[in-house]
């Protein structure tokens, strides 16, 4: 059960790079430096927990 944390880690850093290549501060408002960083967290451990689940599950 310990690797599907590895996984899970492992995705969501594969995923927050993915998500910097998006210029996020476009859809935001200005001067929300943290805000949108918090956001790019949220998303990318998101999404690493969606393609984890997948993974195992198609598995």
């Amino acid at each position: 059960m310990n690797y599907q944390i590895y996984v899970y880690l492992i995705l969501s850093c594969l995923s927050a790079f993915a998500l910097s290549g998006v210029n996020f501060e476009k859809f935001m408002k200005k001067n929300r430096y943290f805000e949108t960083r918090f956001l790019v967290l949220l998303l990318s451990l998101a999404l690493g927990y969606i393609v984890t689940k997948f993974i195992f599950e198609f598995l």
